[in-house]
């Protein structure tokens, strides 16, 4: 079909549009064409829509595709790539993800070490999204590191979400929970913490230092400007697609490519340095 299939769960935020960018642009370079299906709000039997009759082979984005799915295609051999979803112990299917973990971690020591703070929000991500659950480990990481109990009253619903982590923060806030900071789970999120905490006259990062993850586009321009960590998303696309070519020339793939992260210090945290003329 000289077509590549990208499976999708939704094409929603402000992540996805530089990953779509890293995957058009090396799919093109191959000489392939690109298909893309969202499968948000579809039923399963409908999950079929891309596969191995119109396309010569998947990349397939975290939590979009059905267990039974991967399997029935892994059984065909049909080539497959996942991005940010580690493969069932029994598949053998290339992974492409970033370092979620360890890029948590450095933020949330980040806060603790520089900024004193120890009531830190983890706002976690959709249910089963492995970014969010490695984020997870790398913020009770740091809390174990520095002696600071896990407290659950801490560990909320962001869904890497602007309105879901704006009405979360919103109710914390109307609970009387008490913090100092926040990790939002990813940069879409963090859109939302802000607005809640303006909307509480709470002045960030004065009251509540406040810290996202990705480095998309706006973490710059907001204001104050955001504390993240930049996540290589465009070049995630990129790698994805290059091992799937190797798939289709019968060649080997590498079975886990991970991307580093970097901690990105901005004004939102609490750090007085200017990221506009560095």
């Amino acid at each position: 079909t000289n077509t590549i299939g990208l499976i999708l769960s939704e094409i929603g935020g402000a992540f996805f549009p530089h990953l779509l960018k890293g995957i058009e642009a090396e799919v093109r370079t191959a000489g392939y064409e690109l298909l893309i299906h969202s499968t948000q709000g579809v039923r399963q039997h409908q999950h079929r829509a891309v596969g191995e009759h119109n396309t010569d082979g998947l990349l397939v984005f975290t939590s979009s595709l059905e267990l039974d799915e991967l399997k029935r295609l892994h059984s065909m051999n049909f080539p497959l790539v996942l991005m940010h979803q580690t493969p069932p112990a029994d598949l053998n299917i290339p992974v492409i993800t970033i370092e979620n973990k360890d890029g948590a971690e450095m933020l949330v020591s980040h806060l603790i070490e520089k900024h004193g703070q120890r009531r830190i929000v983890y706002m976690q991500g959709p249910e089963g999204h492995e970014d969010s659950q490695w984020r997870e480990r790398g913020y009770r990481e740091a809390l174990e590191k520095h002696n600071i109990p896990f407290d659950p009253s801490l560990v909320v619903k962001g869904e890497f979400d602007e309105e879901q982590a704006s009405s979360t923060m919103q109710q914390m806030i109307a609970d009387g929970i008490e913090f100092d900071a926040v990790f939002a789970g990813d940069d879409d999120a963090a859109m939302g913490v802000y607005r809640a905490l303006k909307l509480a006259n709470r002045i960030i990062p004065d009251d509540v230092a406040v810290v996202g993850f990705d480095d998309i586009q706006f973490a710059r321009y907001i204001s104050p400007a955001l504390t993240t960590i930049r996540a290589p998303i465009e070049e995630v696309g990129r790698e994805a697609v290059r091992q799937l070519i190797h798939l289709l020339n019968g060649q080997q793939a590498q079975s886990l490519v991970l991307m580093r992260t970097e901690l990105v210090i901005r004004e939102s945290c609490g750090c007085a340095l200017s990221d506009h003329h560095q």
